[in-house]
Parts: structure tokens; sequence; C-alpha cells
């Protein structure tokens, strides 16, 4: 997960990102940590970030 660094090049915050792509900011502090994703609708999760850092997957 590269969400610190997606975050970094959009020039925001965790917070901002959790704003923008409506993942709860406790989410995304815990999968901005781990290496890999424990129990979470992984679909879900990505197509949110994706949309929010304007990713194709």
């Amino acid at each position: 997960m590269r969400i610190k660094e997606f975050a970094a090049e959009n020039g925001w915050t965790l917070k901002e990102v959790s704003d923008h792509s409506c993942v709860s900011y406790s989410a995304l502090k815990v999968y901005a940590r781990s290496p890999g994703l424990t129990t979470v609708d992984v679909t879900s999760f990505l197509h949110k970030l994706a949309r929010t850092f304007n990713l194709l997957i």
C-alpha cells in the first residue's frame, strides 16, 4: 500500500485522503502503517482510493 506516498504527491494528509475517499481516517491510518490488508473489503477500499488519486487499477 502506497497511501502515504500518494497522499504526499497530492500534498494531502491522511485526514484529507479520508475526506476525499470516504474511507474512515482510522482505517487509513491502519492500512498506511501495515504492509498488507487484514479484514477489509479490498475491492471497495481500492476503488475508493483509486478514484481519489485518479489512478487506474
